[in-house]
């Protein structure tokens, strides 16, 4: 008696703009990633940030392959990840801006990295390069933090369903 093939296996793959109203559900904080390339700062927004281990202290983020600040990032081998408070949705704005003087309007120190560290943020992290994965059309990076602070009180920056948000305790 013979068997029969087995059928192969359907992969389903969403639909593109129902998978990002689907991950638009999910709030995020939203970060600014700098470093010093060529002697000047570079830096862009990621919302695709979390923590990975404590010990090594360990951090990731996600960087759309398209992006064309990243190489510049990589190439440094150090950065900073600066978590934006409420306050700072137009910080954001701008560092998501291609073309935009990023660094003209906005305070910043080197960290102990050398990393810029932005000025007003809730925290910051000053990591070296750790490790890079391939996420498809984003790079997921690693990073290993050297230094951090908690520079500011206040409530965290949000975005949620395409658009910045504040956390409003209940009443």
């Amino acid at each position: 008696m013979s068997e029969e093939p087995a059928a192969p296996e359907t992969v389903l793959t969403p639909d593109q703009g129902e998978f990002r109203r689907a991950l638009g559900q999910f709030a995020t904080g939203v970060t600014i990633i700098t470093a010093i390339a060529d002697g000047e700062p570079v830096g862009l927004a990621a919302n695709s940030f979390t923590s990975v281990s404590l010990d090594p202290p360990l951090v990731l983020f996600a960087v759309a392959r398209s992006s064309s600040t990243w190489p510049r990032i990589e190439a440094a081998r150090k950065f900073a990840v600066n978590i934006l408070g409420e306050h700072q949705e137009e910080v954001s704005r701008i560092f998501s801006t291609k073309g935009a003087d990023r660094f003209g309007a906005v305070g910043w120190h080197r960290g102990v990295g050398g990393s810029p560290v932005l000025h007003d943020t809730l925290a910051y992290l000053d990591c070296e390069f750790w490790a890079e994965y391939d996420g498809g059309d984003h790079i997921i990076v690693v990073g290993r933090v050297l230094d951090l602070g908690v520079t500011h009180e206040g409530g965290p920056l949000l975005y949620f369903r395409g658009h910045y948000g504040r956390i409003h305790p209940d009443g």
